[in-house]
């Protein structure tokens, strides 16, 4: 049964969703954008029976608090920040990361400033290298380098509805597969007021995330987590070579391609979930009950 709360991290109402046992092996599912933690439903109804999985709203995102940009710095920085006290307040001293697109950022944070905390990581259509930026990044990269020249542009593509759905179906062969609700409902959140500048402010602060990848690379080759790449090929934001691009710092990661995009677990929640369970169960330590 999965339980929808809040709870108050710095002055502002973190909404979270949560499934499973309190006393199970624990999973932080980290969402991405323009989604929120509603994009782990799937995985929370397949897992909640051997696992404790926590998908927490970032602040601006879902149903959490949207603070005034004017009073709250939107940066990938200070949403880990807020994420990380977050688990403090649930009581997570350790865990598996699981990381979808913007979650990546957030998560490799995390994983860098608690190492210890990590258990293992699961990476879903998250880049940590330049192989998964592809020629779609080039007029993005003009944007950090001349905002006021190319925010116009940027902000047309990222709250268009034919963007919003792109983001979801991508190159699929069988777009029918995919549910409509997701993208309208995601672009009634975006369409809240000051999203646009929330959005926005934080899309500019990506390329802090580009200029950290050495970092999170040296974290990976350094520790070698328990590592489980499961990637969508359809995704039209991020390069399928992405995904082996993660064994070349975790040569055992395992790595799958799947039929999916962006957000896979629309198209393959049943493969995605087993493939995590028997990773997890696998890994040193998994427990032989999950």
């Amino acid at each position: 049964m999965t339980t929808y709360r809040t709870v108050e991290v710095d002055g502002i109402e973190i909404f979270y969703r949560e499934a499973g046992p309190a006393d199970a092996p624990a999973i932080l599912l980290l969402h991405g954008f323009p989604s929120s933690s509603r994009m782990w439903e799937p995985l929370l109804t397949r897992l909640g029976d051997a696992f404790h999985l926590v998908a927490p709203d970032y602040p601006g995102f879902g149903h959490s608090d949207t603070p005034d940009p004017a009073g709250f710095a939107y940066t990938f920085d200070h949403l880990a920040e807020v994420i990380d006290r977050f688990t403090g307040k649930l009581g997570l001293t350790c865990y598996v990361l699981f990381l979808q697109d913007y979650g990546g950022p957030i998560g490799f944070r995390l994983a860098l400033a608690h190492p210890n905390r990590v258990q293992a990581l699961i990476v879903q259509n998250a880049v940590a290298h330049e192989d998964g930026l592809g020629p779609l990044w080039e007029t993005r990269r003009q944007f950090w380098a001349h905002r006021a020249e190319h925010e116009a542009t940027l902000r047309e593509n990222f709250f268009s509805p034919a963007a919003t759905r792109l983001r979801h179906v991508g190159t699929s062969p069988t777009p029918e597969n995919y549910d409509p609700d997701h993208w309208t409902d995601e672009l009634a959140f975006l369409r809240r007021p000051g999203q646009a500048d929330i959005q926005t402010d934080l899309f500019f602060d990506y390329q802090t995330n580009v200029a950290s990848y050495p970092a999170w690379q040296e974290w990976l080759r350094a520790h070698q987590p328990p590592l489980l790449v499961t990637w969508g090929r359809y995704d039209p934001s991020f390069e399928a070579a992405e995904a082996a691009a993660y064994k070349r710092d975790v040569p055992d990661a395992e790595v799958h391609l799947l039929d999916g995009g962006h957000f896979a677990l629309e198209e393959q929640a049943d493969q995605i979930a087993d493939l995590t369970r028997k990773f997890l169960v696998a890994k040193p330590g998994g427990s032989p009950a999950a």
